[in-house]
């Protein structure tokens, strides 16, 4: 399943966003964060908000770009299938690993079975069968149906506080203290990657599945329109379901995946017309890669203190004179720099490390 069509901007966009992941899950000091690095506490949303979602809008477009051409061709579905499937599958064991990894070096209390890795796997799979067993029009009527079935299923089900919600209820019932977050005493608990709030987040992807098309088309006006239009139509309709990233409410679909488009029809005029410098490229090539390698770096600092010894004696110096906000982001940049420098000397070599 090699892409036919090699853009990169495509690569670009993805390695920006990994290299924002990292950075806003890097700090040098969960206590001391800008504003706009942060996760909004609930409704609305913050820069930070949008990383996510932007990787797996991108993810959608990656599928387009190496699925559609196949399809198209005539190639046997079922090596499309499983390709796509095996693939999915080794992007959630991936999760699982990195979560029994953390549980097993932190002796934290209870395994986490669900991750961004999970949900990324499973969005993978999803837009994966779409791109080689459905047409445009199904698949605009199943991203309709999720977005509008969602809204029904939360409206219904319950109110849109962190308590009360019907996604929450739905994942205490079935993960109980596996959650994310759990409270024993009321029993109560939230996983932000949880089981009904991915059927939005496949729209997401499904968003990206349906701008990869246009991209490999050619078609940069429709990303930069029908981007501007799921903008507006996602506020819209955020004035009765919020935008809210931990709920992944259709609002914030429409919201982020309208941004996302324009965004890459930027990327594209910019870095595969003009041929501007693709910035994020090294990073976009090894893209899982980095994720989960500085995931478990991370994991391993934080479990040592080597994390604490190296962000006071290199970076506390700052405190006094700047800010202890400053401090932490320089520790994050430094943390991003310094997997640059990685996944850049694996570029140089053409390793490009595939899961």
């Amino acid at each position: 399943m090699n892409d036919r069509v090699r853009l990169v901007s495509v690569d670009a966009f993805r390695g920006i966003t990994v290299a924002a992941m990292l950075l806003v899950n890097n700090p040098g000091s969960w206590q001391h964060i800008y504003g706009p690095l942060r996760h909004a506490e609930w409704h609305s949303a913050t820069p930070t908000d949008l990383v996510f979602p932007f990787f797996l809008f991108i993810v959608g477009v990656s599928a387009a770009l190496a699925l559609l051409p196949h399809v198209e061709a005539g190639h046997d579905n079922r090596l499309l299938r499983r390709g796509v499937l095996m693939r999915a599958a080794r992007i959630v064991l991936l999760g699982l690993a990195l979560q029994a990894f953390n549980y097993v070096l932190h002796d934290m209390p209870h395994f986490r079975p669900f991750g961004v890795l999970q949900r990324i796997g499973i969005c993978f799979a999803a837009v994966g069968m779409f791109a080689i067993y459905t047409k445009p029009r199904t698949q605009w009527i199943a991203l309709s149906s999720l977005l509008l079935g969602y809204w029904a299923m939360m409206a219904w089900g319950g109110d849109m506080t962190r308590e009360g919600n019907l996604a929450a209820r739905f994942d205490t019932w079935l993960l109980g203290p596996w959650c994310y977050q759990y409270d024993p005493v009321s029993g109560m608990g939230f996983e932000p990657e949880g089981v009904l709030s991915t059927l939005p987040a496949i729209g997401t992807a499904l968003l990206g599945l349906r701008a990869g098309d246009w991209l490999r088309r050619g078609d940069v006006q429709r990303l930069w329109s029908m981007g501007t239009y799921a903008v507006l139509f996602g506020f819209v309709w955020s004035l009765v379901f919020p935008i809210n990233k931990q709920l992944w409410t259709s609002s914030y679909v429409l919201w982020t995946g309208g941004l996302a488009m324009i965004a890459l029809g930027t990327f594209h005029a910019l870095m595969d017309k003009k041929r501007m410098p693709p910035i994020g490229k090294s990073f976009g090539m090894n893209a899982i890669f980095a994720y989960a390698g500085a995931w478990l770096l991370a994991s391993v600092l934080g479990a040592t203190g080597a994390h604490q010894a190296l962000y006071a004696n290199g970076f506390g110096w700052m405190i006094p004179r700047f800010s202890a906000e400053a401090a932490s982001l320089s520790y994050a940049i430094v943390f991003v720099a310094l997997w640059w420098l990685v996944v850049k000397g694996l570029d140089r070599r053409k390793i490009h490390l595939k899961i």
